[in-house]
């Protein structure tokens, strides 16, 4: 990849009118989940991002320890120069909603005012630019009158939330919340990246029509985009990914005989898609920060999208 300036283009939100970088922080990077962040270094490396520009950091509790160093960091930065998406967790019965629990999680209102109350304490800071409810096991209890959304839009009109969205990954989920009219950004994930692009036909053209803001997760496919070995990055993962590996690995192959950066095509093809405004990366340390921020301003020639269609049937966005 040749030498790129490390400062990322930046897109519109959709109606949230806010100006994101295209690789905004996925704080689950430093959440100490693919290896160890130590406090020191997280904020190091926060601060640092918002020097180079990314200054979207978008948090949830299920990534590991990161939203307390988050909050660290924002003890040594001004609110209003940095942009904060949160989620709101709707897994199971554990507490806050996480992963761990046997039942439904509290889809209520008052549950996700409490939530995102105490979430805004860690913080340290009065609200959120976005808050997203975050993977829900139903759609339908978050859409009742005294469901997540409604408490969601309660914190919107009190100012602690400035815009409300969705994030998950079924498509059907996408399309009914942006017909409700309430919704101002979601975050869609593993359908839209070099092995998979089913977004593009259902989730996009939804959010699009209603000039809903759109961050794309899973651009780099959980490490297996990167250029990475693949058996490597799969162990590294906190998910199995064996279809995903098994997807990726022509890929990986194909670009070390051309000479091609994967993670610079996985990237750049993602960036081609204008309907997708923001796709969350995680990094561990600086050295990844700067990687990712150079393969986001390093475009890709014709002839290697070319390439790309004739061997893999894979068409970027023109």
């Amino acid at each position: 990849m040749t030498e790129a300036p490390l400062s990322p283009p930046r897109r519109r939100l959709g109606r949230t009118e806010l100006s994101i970088p295209v690789i905004p922080l996925g704080t689950q990077g430093f959440g100490s989940h693919f290896g160890f962040v130590a406090d020191d270094e997280a904020v190091a490396l926060i601060k640092h991002a918002v020097s180079l520009g990314v200054n979207h950091f978008d948090c949830a509790r299920c990534y590991g320890d990161s939203m307390r160093k988050l909050g660290l960091a924002l003890r040594e930065i001004p609110r209003n120069e940095v942009i904060i998406t949160g989620r709101l967790c709707c897994h199971s019965d554990a507490p806050w909603g996480g992963y761990h629990g046997d039942g439904e999680a509290d889809f209520s209102a008052d549950r996700a005012i409490r939530d995102v109350e105490d979430q805004l304490e860690i913080l340290g800071t009065d609200y959120f630019d976005g808050m997203l409810i975050h993977d829900p096991t139903r759609i339908e209890p978050t859409l009742e009158k005294d469901g997540t959304l409604a408490g969601l839009l309660q914190l919107k009109a009190r100012g602690q939330v400035r815009h409300v969205g969705y994030g998950m990954r079924q498509h059907h989920f996408h399309q009914q919340v942006i017909a409700t009219g309430d919704v101002d950004l979601i975050l869609c994930f593993s359908d839209y990246n070099l092995i998979r692009q089913s977004a593009a036909d259902t989730v996009l053209p939804a959010a699009a029509a209603a000039d809903v803001g759109v961050m794309n997760g899973w651009s780099i496919l959980r490490g297996l985009l990167t250029g990475a070995d693949i058996d490597e990055a799969r162990e590294k993962s906190r998910y199995s990914n064996v279809e995903d590996a098994d997807a990726a690995r022509p890929l990986w192959q194909w670009c070390r005989d051309e000479g091609i950066d994967l993670l610079q095509l996985a990237i750049q093809f993602c960036l081609k898609e204008t309907r997708i405004h923001g796709n969350p990366i995680g990094s561990l340390n600086v050295d990844q920060l700067e990687t990712n921020i150079r393969a986001a301003n390093s475009p890709m020639d014709d002839e290697v999208w070319a390439k790309l269609e004739t061997e893999f049937g894979i068409v970027a966005p023109r």
